[in-house]
């Protein structure tokens, strides 16, 4: 109870956020919103300037001028007065101490380090610049920044080239040049910095007076009428438009209304998403982790919608909407993702062009995916599926166009091209099904649909190496699948598990009677040996089926099959062998764990019941009937379903249905001796030994 009630909080407080987050995004925009394109017609009445309209640059205009500005403008440098300072004195110091070089030389050298210094010395990135034509000229300042020159680029040199000018106009040839490149190597450095603060400032001013408005549309003039082709200008000027109504109505009461409107049109979809799912769906309600999946896929898909549709308004139409009735029927079912999809689609028509025409169109695509992806059994359906909303699409969009237009001739193509990468998209839809199925540990049914093809390899490795385990397991899938279906658990899982849940013993085929031809390799072995090998085959089939990226699923049906129990043959064999009689019964007991859900008990108690029947030289009703029922009953005095949400009422009915299907086709073949006493050959399948023991006196 309080862990339900804890779940209906998480609940309430994703309805919370959800909410509040997409009240933000359209919340106040979508009041009087308008949607248009460039090169589009104008689809609204037609528009009168409420107030006057600066005419502005369209935007390529504007980025002409702006490349125009950029190409000839001159960035600002400071000249660095204490960095050249000290790097002359540092130069004028190493001279001074300097034996070998003239007097004259020296003076000739510190008065050009003074020129070069003076014309201008600046960073490699700059000279970078200049050298790729994108520097022209720089505008230098002053220390104290009142004054300023323009300067060409070309007269600029960078550390580097200023060393190298000294190098090979004065200093070669000189004595000692050596120490002396290394001493102006060593101090030469870049006397002009590049101020972007200042720059930008600059730049932004050009931009400013470059980019004024050029005109006015004055209060009860036309901006655009109804048909008009929405040129790159009337773009502008109906972005213009929109930009200052906004900041006009900024704190004008109807937004309020607006957002408030918005806010509670949002909380009434996820109330109803929330009330159709715990009324409908409780099985899917009680579950936090089926109840995050779907609010936040909800969310996260309506965010998606909201950016494309600010974005580029047209793309709306290449937006896979199907992809959510598709994911969720997988997932859960039909009636589920049909409500899912019209929840998405409520909440993305607040932001769509023709609201109701939009929400007609996810309508029919919702219904066809639906519809299309019933009883899914392979992945390469979703193409088709994919193909037949491209259909869907394309004939509804033409329909609702000739009855708004009366015409065909004006169709903008360009949407049918939007549909069908919308369904291209559509048709990858199985990398999203994995993805969920890794970041919620789902298994769809699709994935356990190709898991039971017996072309599997790891199937078509265990049918060749293990031909009797192979068989064993065929007919242990057959009657969980039954039995599941008779307590409404997931019976494609426990097929597929069924099938997997012994290939383990492709390592040691030889090891287990079902594939043993008269020779039996435990005569030679110890108890514990054989135990060994036996036990194995859990932990090597978890091996396999790590290696053939198995889902988790069904690893855990491998891993519980057998639970915690112990192979009691090679046990008491060990204790009739033992002379204290004591025997650590470790050795002998499954890692386990025991089975956690009804599927993995109702595999463990298939897996039993098939091979006991085999055993049988008698197989007839009684026979049948109470060897499931004696095998059953130990599985529940041993607790093995102790950790399982299965029911008593479950079990019998699992009881009843594996000895009514066992009757059908169950085959004869030699049984093993009732006493372990005897000295008979050790059976070696466990839900052989299993069968045996729970025949014979326990101990």
């Amino acid at each position: 109870m309080k862990t339900l009630t804890r779940n209906k909080l998480i609940v309430w407080l994703l309805i919370v956020l959800t909410v509040s987050t997409l009240s933000l995004f359209f919340g106040g925009g979508s009041h009087d919103a308008l949607v248009y394109n460039e090169g589009r017609p104008w689809n609204y009445p037609k528009l009168i300037a409420p107030f006057d309209i600066p005419i502005e640059y369209d935007s390529v205009s504007a980025k002409k001028i702006k490349d125009s500005i950029d190409s000839n403008f001159a960035p600002i440098y400071s000249r660095n007065e204490v960095l050249t300072q000290k790097s002359i004195e540092n130069i004028e110091t190493g001279l001074a101490h300097m034996s070998g070089v003239s007097s004259s030389t020296k003076q000739h050298l510190i008065q050009m380090t003074r020129q070069l210094y003076e014309k201008g010395i600046v960073d490699n990135n700059t000279k970078n610049l200049i050298s790729n034509g994108k520097i022209k000229q720089v505008r230098v300042v002053n220390s104290q920044g009142n004054e300023s020159v323009v300067v060409n680029s070309s007269d600029l040199m960078s550390a580097m080239e200023a060393y190298n000018y000294l190098d090979t106009t004065v200093l070669f040839g000189v004595q000692q040049s050596k120490e002396l490149s290394q001493l102006f190597y060593t101090n030469l450095s870049p006397s002009l910095m590049y101020d972007s603060v200042k720059s930008q400032s600059l730049l932004d001013d050009a931009y400013k007076m470059a980019l004024a408005p050029h005109g006015v549309k004055v209060t009860g003039e036309g901006i655009i009428d109804y048909g008009e082709i929405v040129t790159a200008e009337k773009y502008s000027l109906l972005q213009t438009y929109e930009r200052l109504s906004a900041e006009r109505n900024i704190n004008n009461t109807l937004q309020h209304f607006s957002m408030l409107g918005n806010v509670v049109v949002l909380l009434l979809i996820m109330l109803v998403f929330y009330l159709y799912i715990r009324i409908m769906h409780p099985t899917v309600f009680r579950s936090m982790r089926h109840m995050l999946f779907l609010f936040s896929f909800v969310f996260v898909f309506s965010l998606i919608v909201y950016v494309i549709a600010h974005l580029r308004p047209g793309f709306m139409y290449i937006i896979p909407f199907a992809l959510v009735p598709i994911v969720v029927t997988i997932f859960f079912s039909t009636s589920l993702g049909f409500f899912t999809h019209m929840v998405v689609v409520l909440l993305s028509s607040l932001v769509a062009p023709d609201a109701s025409d939009f929400v007609l169109l996810q309508f029919m695509a919702g219904t066809i995916a639906i519809m299309s992806i019933k009883g899914l059994m392979q992945r390469s359906q979703l193409v088709v599926c994919a193909l037949l909303i491209f259909l869907c699409y394309s004939a509804t969009y033409i329909a609702q166009y000739i009855v708004r237009n009366g015409t065909i001739s004006t169709l903008d193509w360009h949407v049918i091209l939007y549909f069908a990468v919308n369904c291209i998209v559509l048709s990858f839809a199985y990398f999203v099904i994995f993805i969920v199925e890794k970041i919620f540990g789902f298994t769809s049914q699709v994935t356990l649909v190709e898991l039971s093809d017996i072309n599997n390899p790891v199937l078509r490795e265990l049918s060749e190496n293990c031909p009797g385990t192979f068989q064993h397991s065929l007919q242990v899938a057959t009657l969980a699948g039954e039995a599941a279906r008779k307590v409404g658990a997931n019976v494609q899982l426990v097929r597929a598990g069924a099938l997997f849940h012994d290939i383990g013993k492709i390592n040691n085929p030889a090891f287990f009677t079902e594939n043993q031809s008269g020779v039996n390799p435990h005569d030679v072995l110890q108890p514990d040996q054989s135990a060994l090998i036996v036990i194995s085959h859990v932990t090597d089939g978890l091996q396999r089926a790590e290696k053939a990226n198995l889902p988790q699923v069904i690893k855990d049906l491998i891993a519980q099959h057998h639970g915690k129990s112990k192979t009691r043959y090679f046990y008491n064999k060990a204790l009739k062998q033992s002379a204290t009689g004591n025997v650590d019964p470790a050795p002998y007991t499954y890692p386990g764990p025991n089975p956690q859900t009804r599927e993995a008990a109702i595999l463990m108690m298939a897996d039993a019941c098939e091979a006991a029947a085999k055993s049988l030289t008698v197989p007839n009703e009684e026979n049948i009937t109470n060897i499931v029922n004696k095998i059953i009953d130990s599985q529940v005095s041993d607790g093995m379903f102790n950790e399982s949400p299965i029911s008593f009422k479950e079990i019998n009915e699992v009881k009843n249905c594996l000895i009514k299907r066992l009757l059908t086709f169950y085959h004869t073949r030699v049984s093993y001796p009732d006493d372990v006493k005897h000295e008979d050959p050790a059976p070696t399948s466990d839900s052989d030994t299993q069968a045996n023991e729970i025949q014979q006196p326990q101990e």
